[in-house]
């Protein structure tokens, strides 16, 4: 690495073997961003179990790392991958989704120019298998997300955010306060943003800051996703942490 600890986005990359292909458009969107004079990017991939089919992947670059792990599911990757995070801000980029030109330097000179602001989120396009777009219709206005209008919202609309939790780009140590991703099978990184607005106000830009591909083999597109009994042990133990954390309190 070139640039000291304390001017470093530590990118975090969750990965299995069926969504490995896809790693080299994801590095190709984070070649493609410019940052300021300083500042720099270190690519963390952490492989969610042990074997052979995602190495052959990894772009050789200096300023990515690949690590390996028993399999726990996305959340248990990513906060494994917190151990070789040293810089002041992480962003989270799935192995399938790309990000857009400027994603990085714009969620950078939010948390900078404001550091009341815990997090930072931005707009998302759906990148459909025949590769066109679309994109949602019930984003909230660009600007500051005052604590707990997130969860409002999502109370009010069957447990479903308004923002994206993939495009989450957060201050490291309060992400390690709130100790990484949720231990659950799924919504774990919307259980996390949650907390997040729970304790500090955030931010969200209208601007399109990441390509979320649509493919048969992601998490989401399963079965077991949708389970009702699971998502409604989901949901309550997320609710219950946010009603917990609510009197917790959070300074820059």
């Amino acid at each position: 690495m070139t640039a000291v600890a304390d001017r470093r986005i530590d990118v975090i990359t969750a990965v299995h073997a069926p969504a490995a292909p896809y790693l080299a458009d994801a590095y190709k969107s984070l070649c493609a961003q410019e940052l300021p004079d300083g500042w720099e990017w270190h690519w963390i991939i952490q492989e969610d179990g042990y074997g052979d089919a995602v190495r052959p992947h990894v772009p050789e670059d200096p300023r990515v790392t690949f690590h390996q792990g028993r399999p726990g599911g996305p959340g248990v990757a990513r906060t494994m991958a917190l151990a070789y995070a040293s810089g002041p801000y992480v962003k989270v980029l799935d192995a399938d989704d790309q990000l857009t030109e400027g994603a990085l330097s714009r969620d950078l000179a939010l948390l900078e120019n404001d550091p009341t602001l815990g997090w930072a989120t931005s707009r998302v396009l759906d990148l459909l298998p025949d590769g066109s777009t679309a994109g949602f219709d019930q984003d909230p206005d660009d600007g500051p997300l005052a604590k707990g209008v997130v969860v409002e919202h999502w109370k009010a609309h069957n447990f479903r955010a308004q923002v994206h939790p993939a495009t989450l780009f957060v201050r490291r140590d309060l992400l390690l306060a709130l100790g990484g991703w949720m231990a659950l099978p799924a919504s774990e990184d919307t259980g996390l943003l949650l907390s997040l607005n729970t304790i500090s106000p955030g931010y969200f830009t209208r601007e399109y800051g990441l390509l979320y591909r649509k493919w048969p083999g992601q998490a989401t597109a399963q079965a077991s996703h949708t389970d009702e009994a699971e998502r409604e042990a989901r949901m309550a133990v997320v609710a219950e942490r946010v009603r917990q954390l609510a009197g917790f309190r959070w300074r820059a």
